[in-house]
């Protein structure tokens, strides 16, 4: 039968094998497939797409079955997915195990992409947020102004910065009362500091940030004060210096703390100098959490005195034993899981004891029931009096061994263990750091963070460093808490930092938030004091944030832009506190690699040159930069008595780093009084005296000679003069000029005065206008007038109408005046001589003339000449 019809087949193709054209393609189909492309040609509905039946056919030509693959995919029953390949009998556990475990291990997988996606869009959008508030708060700083807050302030100078980007210098609004009384307190710190670095002597800031901040809050538990106790015990800073006789001796006797640690914190971190800071970084902030734990648990027994029934025994063993009466005791029974030993938890009370750091209470403790200790644990005194009386809190390996084998034995999978007798064995061999809670033992932030500190090692996975990592990898949210959440806790987070030496971190999470940024500023200042603060580079520094974190290198934070941002707020109202937070800057001056170090120096000098362009001038001033006092001599300002602070050791470079350079600014933004008192202060008493022609060159040319500013000028430039030509002083055309200019403003006061006479005497004095009536004369000034000053030729349009003008009121009060007529004949004849004798010394110049003008004149010579 498949035979014939293979027969027919063939017979019925070499039928039309004639007919056949090779460019149309075969269209091998199926009886089902001919019925269904038959009955979608027959039956075609209304609805029916034409596309979709183009498509098809299209699709048919590339021996494609559409609707085939429809009818598979509509059937397609996806229950039996992850079903095994082969049926397992029910016997076959090791496959059902495979194939569960196969199951467990996709799930997860697939669960981990899940969250891995959903945490990379919410932190791409805190991200984003965060990089949103951080431009928006610089906008509006650069505005003047502060996010969400209102008041204006004008923009007072821009400038080039790094020779690319131009830095906007507004001022800020005014702080509020509450922000005022805080800065207040803390700033007393900052000069304090200053003074002492001047006297050569050492000053405990951050002990002095602590009484700062109690005098704010008045509450020790603030986290900004405990923040700062973590640094002072970091930084081993006493609470004050001891007092001494003389201030010899004070140097002799006391530590020095400037860039006490600078070079083991910049230098190489695999260093042994390195290792050892970190060392003392997490011992230190371990003691902080242990002092501030003691006082929370005294705090706890006296508010709670019936249930801690402390007595008469002050002991620190007895103030523990009621603190555990008070936390764990409930209706005379002990926590569960609490063992006792000789009738007392006595596992609880070794742990508190150490917890708040009275280790030999704890080992006094422990020999006391040593008996009954060993009962339970063999050996574990001998192992804990080693482990006490060890400088670093690090057993040998035999005990740490021996310990090790009774963890994995009897507490490792136990479910019952005491949580403390558990943690008492894990500090002692600092044993499986990867889990890093226990019940009871880790219940706040602050234990847990005592109790990763405690178990460091920086022989052993990472040391502080490998600490760091993974706190950093935990993030904000962790211990902070989403911002607003009910129990978040503001500067918390820059406490993780602190405790694990991240501190260019901890000052930018403070930053971060308004009510925490005068803190951040003043934890970076005792930070740069200690040497525990990296600059980093100008082309790393940023204008969004003072952060800088670069790949492959430690993080840096940029404090000339956190000073900057923090005094432009009062730098107007108070310019010498400012600059007692720009001399900090220069803390980082040691800083040698990539020439960080002298970079901070020209940023402190840079911000010194502002503080004097936008501090407002007056008697404050003058104290600010200098002055001279009436008998010429002069005096010198904060600034230049602070000059060792900004490393000037001598008057050439304070004058030129400073005073010139900060004239030159305040001369092209048009402050040209400041400019003038600079460059005389700075002893370049020629640029003064050519300001002063330049100056009084404009005012002239201005409506009412320039008005107060324009008198200002002239006050000043008569002042200077005179002292000039006593002392001897830029002799030359310069000074000339200035002398002929204040003429001719004496003149023009004498005009409007209306006394014609005097005015046109102080004009003759110039010399500037032959009036003499010798043509040779004239020629020659015309001539020599392309060799006078600047500010000279461009005032020839006003002193020419204004001899004129005085010359004309002078012919009129004498032709009108009842004097004898051959006296008046003659006057009126020398008045005309003048007159003629200026318009052809105009006329030489007329090029030098607008039209007004040379008309003006020759209707006034013309009326004259009548």
């Amino acid at each position: 039968m498949a035979a014939d019809l293979s027969s027919l087949l063939t017979s019925s193709k070499a039928l039309t094998s004639h007919l056949s054209r090779p460019e149309l393609p075969n269209v091998n189909l199926s009886l089902e497939q001919i019925e269904a492309q038959s009955r979608r040609l027959v039956s075609r509905q209304p609805g029916a797409s034409a596309d979709t039946g183009r498509a098809n056919y299209l699709l048919a030509q590339a021996h494609v079955d559409a609707p085939a693959l429809s009818n598979s995919i509509a059937h397609l029953n996806t229950s039996t997915t992850f079903a095994p390949l082969q049926p397992l009998q029910d016997t076959d556990i090791s496959g059902y195990l495979r194939h569960a475990h196969e199951q467990n291990v996709i799930s997860t997988i697939e669960e981990a992409r899940r969250e891995t996606q959903e945490e990379f869009y919410r932190l791409l959008n805190e991200r984003s947020q965060k990089d949103w508030e951080a431009r928006k708060k610089r906008v509006f700083e650069e505005l003047g102004g502060r996010a969400g807050g209102d008041g204006q302030a004008g923009v007072e100078w821009n400038r080039s910065h790094h020779t690319k980007n131009a830095l906007s210098l507004s001022t800020g609004p005014s702080p509020n009362l509450q922000m005022q009384s805080k800065m207040m307190a803390y700033d007393r710190v900052v000069s304090d500091l200053n003074a002492a670095r001047l006297r050569g002597l050492s000053y405990p800031i951050v002990n002095s940030l602590i009484q700062a901040s109690l005098s704010i809050h008045s509450d020790a538990t603030q986290q900004i004060t405990q923040n700062f106790h973590i640094l002072a015990k970091i930084t081993e800073e006493p609470p004050a210096l001891p007092p001494l006789e003389h201030a010899g001796a004070h140097i002799l006797n006391t530590p020095l703390f400037e860039r006490k640690y600078a070079r083991a914190y910049l230098g190489d971190p695999a260093s042994r100098d390195a290792a050892d800071l970190r060392r003392q970084i997490a011992r230190g902030a371990r003691e902080a959490f242990e002092e501030q734990y003691f006082d929370v648990l005294e705090r706890t027994v006296q508010a709670r005195p019936f249930e801690a029934r402390l007595g008469g025994d002050p002991s620190v063993a007895n103030k523990v034993r009621a603190f555990l009466l008070v936390r764990y005791y409930r209706g005379g029974e002990w926590q569960e899981r609490i063992e006792l030993v000789a009738s007392q938890p006595l596992w609880a009370k070794l742990f508190y004891l150490v917890r708040t750091g009275h280790h030999q209470e704890a080992l006094a403790e422990a020999l006391q029931y040593q008996q009954a200790i060993e009962h339970r644990e063999d050996s574990f005194v001998s192992h804990f009096r080693v482990w006490i009386e060890s400088a670093d809190r690090r057993l040998p390996k035999p005990h740490r061994d021996h310990i090790q084998s009774i963890y994995n034995a009897h507490m490792l999978h136990s479910t019952t263990v005491d949580p403390f007798k558990l943690a008492l064995y894990k500090l002692m061999g600092k044993l499986d750091s990867s889990r890093r809670t226990v019940p009871l033992v880790t219940a706040t932030t602050e234990d847990w963070l005592w109790f990763q500190l405690a178990m460091v090692d920086e022989e052993e996975n990472g040391g502080l460093r490998g600490l760091a990592e993974v706190l950093l990898s935990y993030g904000k949210r962790h211990f902070e808490g989403a911002p607003g959440q009910k129990g978040a806790r503001s500067g918390l987070w820059a406490a993780v930092l602190l405790v694990c030496g991240e501190f260019e971190r901890a000052v930018a999470a403070l930053w971060d938030h308004p009510e925490t940024e005068i803190e951040a500023v003043h934890l970076a200042i005792a930070l740069a004091y200690h040497g525990l603060l990296r600059a980093p580079s100008r082309a790393e520094t940023s204008d969004m944030t003072p952060l800088s974190l670069v790949p492959n290198a430690p993080p840096a934070l940029s404090l000339p832009t956190l000073i900057w941002r923090y005094v432009r707020q009062f730098v107007k109202m108070d310019a010498k506190e400012a600059l007692q937070y720009v001399y900090s800057v220069t803390l980082s001056s040691d800083q040698v690699a990539g020439g960080v170090g002298q970079e901070q120096l020209e940023n402190a000098w840079d911000l010194v040159r502002r503080i004097i362009i936008l501090a407002n001038t007056g008697p404050a001033w003058d104290e600010l930069v200098g002055g001279f006092r009436p008998d010429g001599t002069r005096f010198s300002g904060v600034i230049e008595q602070g000059a060792s602070l900004l490393k000037l050791h001598d008057a050439r470079q304070f004058n030129d780093l400073i005073l010139v350079r900060a004239a030159k600014h305040s001369e092209e933004n048009d402050r040209i009084l400041e400019a003038i008192k600079l460059y005389n202060l700075a002893g370049d008493y020629q640029t003064v005296i050519a300001c002063l022609a330049q100056a009084l060159g404009n005012t002239l040319a201005q409506p009412n000679g320039g008005g107060e500013k324009g008198k200002a000028i002239e006050s000043t430039a008569a002042e200077i003069v005179r002292h000039y030509e006593r002392t001897n002083r830029a002799v030359g055309k310069e000074r000339e000029a200035v002398v002929r200019l204040l003429r001719i403003r004496e003149a023009l006061d004498a005009k409007a005065a209306g006394r014609a006479e005097l005015a046109l005497e102080v004009m003759e004095s110039t010399d500037l206008i032959p009036l003499d009536g010798d043509v040779a004369k004239i020629n020659r000034r015309t001539e020599e007038f392309k060799d006078l000053h600047e500010a000279l030729q461009r005032s020839l349009q006003t002193y020419l109408p204004l001899a004129m003008d005085a010359i004309a009121g002078v012919y009129q009060r004498t032709k009108a005046s009842s004097a004898s007529d051959a006296g008046r004949q003659m006057t009126l004849a020398a008045l005309r001589k003048k007159s003629r004798s200026l318009m052809m010394f105009a006329g030489m110049l007329r090029y030098r003339l607008s039209p007004d003008v040379y008309s003006y004149l020759a209707r006034l010579d013309v009326e004259i000449a009548l």
